[in-house]
């Protein structure tokens, strides 16, 4: 590490930081739902957007891991957000049923995310 906290010197905020790891969520998200859409890979444009998707995704979450982000925060808010927002994409574009006991379980995927967060800063 440089002096200022990337291997070459140079300051990387935390804005960045999680900047980048939002657009891996969101790049995991889009993934997700073309699998769907893909059909088995049996459609190209949705086929495409998983490979896409994925790749851009794990290059983001990579970046944001080498900016020095902890492993368990990074992974716990990107997988944690990542299931409540293809729970809620499977509701809104496939009509996948949503029980309340699903509701709750997000509930507590939050929770468990807001609780790595605050932990983190101390």
């Amino acid at each position: 590490m440089g002096p200022g906290g990337g291997p070459d010197g140079t300051v990387y905020s935390d804005q960045m930081a999680y900047l980048m790891l939002a657009g891996a969520i969101l790049a995991e998200v889009a993934a997700t739902v073309c699998l769907r859409a893909s059909a088995g890979f049996t459609k190209l444009v949705p086929s495409v957007v998983v490979v896409v998707g994925y790749v851009t995704a794990f290059v983001l979450l990579s970046q944001v891991l080498k900016r020095g982000m902890a492993l368990g925060l990074a992974y716990g808010v990107w997988a944690g957000i990542g299931v409540a927002l293809v729970a809620i994409a499977g509701v809104v574009f496939f009509y996948d049923k949503f029980t309340w006991i699903q509701v709750l379980g997000l509930v507590l995927v939050a929770a468990g995310v807001a609780a790595l967060e605050l932990g983190q800063s101390h």
